[in-house]
């Protein structure tokens, strides 16, 4: 069965002021949503959740990056990036995991910006107008923490029980006023190997 796309949401949201002080940069965040049918739901406990993967991840894949691009306005704009899921109340979570923590999902995205780093993801359950949490990290430094940054959006009508909400996020900068450092700085204070900055 193709996968069931019911809606899809686009938004964008600028911060000019951060912490009564200017931006020295607006900065601006962008989430794109499907809403799409659970395929699991209603066919009880299924062992082998690939087939659907393999039907349904490239396509929103494809859809979401292409939204996600096409409002940023450049691939190349695209600093940091994440990616989220939630499922309705009658599926499970492996439900919504198997959506985007997939190649065929995560990789049009990641390829389409030149990305080196994985993508910071969040897979949930919940009812309609649940949060929609999506962490974001830098795509070719997951040691920058100006860029750890989280989108929280909803769907007042989605996910309904038999559906799923897929979402990707982006970002064109980090936090306008970071002012914790990074994990480098961490690391070479604590003299481990900066090189790693997992610090494992």
């Amino acid at each position: 069965m193709p996968v069931q796309i019911r809606k899809t949401l686009l938004q964008m949201e600028t911060t000019l002021i951060e912490g009564g002080k200017a931006a020295p940069q607006p900065l601006k965040l962008f989430s794109a949503v499907a809403v799409v049918k659970n395929p699991w739901v209603g066919h009880g406990f299924v062992e082998d959740l690939r087939p659907e993967i393999h039907r349904a991840a490239p396509v929103l894949g494809e859809l979401l990056t292409r939204m996600i691009i096409d409002a940023v306005g450049s691939a190349e704009a695209v600093e940091a990036y994440g990616k989220a899921a939630v499922v309705g109340i009658d599926g499970e979570i492996e439900h919504a995991s198997a959506l985007i923590h997939t190649l065929r999902f995560g990789n049009h995205y990641r390829q389409a910006v030149g990305a080196k780093s994985y993508l910071a993801f969040c897979n949930t359950r919940g009812p309609a107008n649940a949060p929609i949490m999506i962490p974001l990290m830098d795509k070719n430094d997951e040691g920058r923490r100006s860029h750890y940054l989280t989108i929280q959006t909803a769907v007042p009508d989605a996910p309904a029980a038999d559906e799923i909400v897929v979402a990707l996020g982006a970002s064109t900068g980090g936090r306008p006023h970071h002012r914790i450092g990074d994990r480098y700085e961490d690391l070479k204070e604590l003299g481990q190997d900066v090189t790693n900055p997992a610090g494992v």
